[in-house]
């Protein structure tokens, strides 16, 4: 009789033969000192069917017994760290089955449950535990104390100031981005609640993507690429994580770091774990230098942009010093 007949006679009997069967067959295949990959795929052909079909606490069961299995099935233990934290627990915590990856998929999942679970693991990637001490204090940048936000807040007289020189027509943008450039940089007594400042690019981007704040990130990575907010918010502004992936491609950032900075920018790009190794292909595939060729592309395009803007404002300021001659004469 094959595993498949196996399988179909387990899921039309009563759920209690399939509850048996799950927890059996683990507890067997545990008992192994070095399963081979036959065995292991044997296991993830025999237990997955029935996944549905079993209770809660045999799952629980499950997945407490492989979180000590060395060779346990990759496929099987990510299902299980798909459950609630209650059950995937053991696995979160000790499992070598799930790749850092797998972590940072399930927290971007699961959120805070899972990485609390997770940040318990020995020898965990440093990226992962700093992602995790992100999300404990999800207040970094969105939610100042009311008095922090007064002392962010542009002085009156700074405020008078702008009034008085108002920017030419298509500079709001940057005048924008200098404005949040400066609430990331902390300055006398802000400086306590700041962190961008000094900081390496990579931990500027994920800091301000983990915000969730999208105007924050888009300008620490036109401060990262050296181009303008406008040309940073295009990119991120796309439907796909397509450009993202040249900009950090080109930043030479780690596929871990790459990919914690788009599932935290792109959360919905990544619904499976298919969607990860797809990015991670692309990642890997795409040649530094074609990324680095579409920057320098942005860069012109920056540059194009500064050089018109500043055109039309010699236009502005030229027309306006002659309608003011044209009234002086008028009125003599």
């Amino acid at each position: 009789m094959s595993s498949s007949d196996f399988r179909q006679i387990a899921i039309r009997t009563e759920a209690g033969k399939a509850e048996r069967l799950f927890r059996a067959a683990v507890s067997a295949f545990c008992s192994l000192t070095r399963p081979s990959r036959r065995e292991i795929a044997q296991l993830e052909d025999l237990t997955l069917p029935l996944f549905d079909e079993v209770s809660v606490e045999s799952r629980r069961y499950v997945a407490a017994a492989l979180s000590e299995c060395e060779y346990a099935p990759a496929a099987l233990v990510r299902r299980l760290a798909e459950e609630p934290v209650e059950t995937a627990a053991p696995l979160l915590t000790r499992s070598k089955a799930l790749s850092d990856v797998d972590l940072i998929a399930l927290i971007g999942r699961h959120g805070l449950p899972h990485a609390r679970a997770i940040a318990r693991r020995k020898e965990l990637n440093p990226t992962i535990a700093d992602l995790i001490r992100a999300l404990e204090r999800p207040t970094l940048v969105m939610t100042q104390p009311p008095e922090t936000v007064t002392r962010l807040a542009p002085k009156p007289e700074v405020m008078a100031k702008a009034d008085a020189d108002r920017p030419a027509p298509g500079h709001a943008e940057e005048n924008a981005r200098r404005r949040l450039r400066s609430m990331m940089c902390p300055t006398g007594d802000s400086a306590d609640v700041n962190t961008f400042l000094a900081q390496p690019a990579y931990v500027k981007l994920r800091e301000t993507a983990l915000t969730g704040n999208a105007a924050f990130f888009q300008t620490a990575l036109a401060d990262a690429l050296d181009i303008d907010f406008a040309t940073a918010r295009s990119v991120t502004g796309q439907s796909s994580y397509a450009a993202l992936l040249a900009a950090l491609r080109a930043l030479d950032l780690g596929e871990d770091r790459a990919f914690l900075i788009a599932v935290a920018v792109y959360p919905g790009e990544f619904p499976h774990p298919q969607a990860i190794r797809l990015f991670l292909d692309r990642y890997r595939l795409l040649h530094r230098e074609a990324a680095l060729d579409k920057v320098r592309a942005w860069k012109a395009e920056t540059h194009s942009r500064a050089i018109r803007g500043n055109a039309v404002e010699t236009e502005s300021r030229e027309a306006s010093n002659s309608d003011e001659a044209s009234a002086g004469l008028k009125a003599s």
